[in-house]
């Protein structure tokens, strides 16, 4: 008797160049820890150089240093969104550059329009933002971003963990261990009513 192992459901990762390391890789190990695959997607199938992000002591400005790289699994223009269970925007200085890909606004639009798992931390939402998902939504960022969130629509809040319906957000990596979890819950409630 051969027992055969379940399909993990997958979830987008969504990254670029100067994508933020902590941002970007404790979700995703969250997300193999839960039983998930996470899927890194970007512009194009290719190694990414992230970056790591710190206030340094007297400074007023974040410092910026090479990270680790990543390896984009599959590039935006070849993703049908149907075939994931949720999608991460992660931060860093990525998003301001990458919102603009069409295909990402629309791989954007289908997990606020179908109402699947979204977390989004720092800079991340400055894609949801561009896609005009956020209308009457609320969502931590950090502060710099208040602006973007709230020119489309958005309500800042300045909270560790900021829950709206399907979507998820924290403020930094800081705040990895107050908002994955409950994003990592979602999914897996999702994935226990699909049994």
């Amino acid at each position: 008797m051969t027992s055969e192992k379940p399909i993990k459901e997958k979830v987008l990762v969504i990254i670029g160049d100067a994508s933020e390391t902590l941002d970007t890789m404790y979700p995703y190990y969250r997300l193999i820890e839960a039983g998930f695959e996470p899927v890194v997607a970007a512009p194009e199938k290719r190694l990414y150089q992230m970056v790591m992000h710190e206030i340094k002591p007297g400074w007023t400005i974040t410092k910026e240093w090479e990270g680790y790289t990543l390896q984009a699994q599959v590039c935006f223009a070849e993703i049908d969104p149907e075939e994931y269970a949720g999608i991460f925007f992660s931060g860093g200085r990525a998003p301001e550059y990458i919102r603009y890909d069409e295909d990402l606004v629309r791989i954007t639009r289908h997990f606020f329009d179908t109402e699947k798992p979204i977390a989004s931390v720092c800079h991340g939402v400055e894609i949801p933002a561009y896609a005009n998902c956020v209308k009457g939504r609320r969502m931590a960022t950090v502060p710099k971003c208040k602006f973007d969130l709230e020119i489309c629509g958005g309500t800042f809040v300045d909270e560790p963990c900021v829950i709206d319906g399907n979507l998820i957000s924290g403020r930094t990596f800081h705040d990895n261990g107050s908002f994955i979890g409950p994003w990592i819950a979602l999914l897996e409630e999702a994935r226990a009513r699909k049994t």
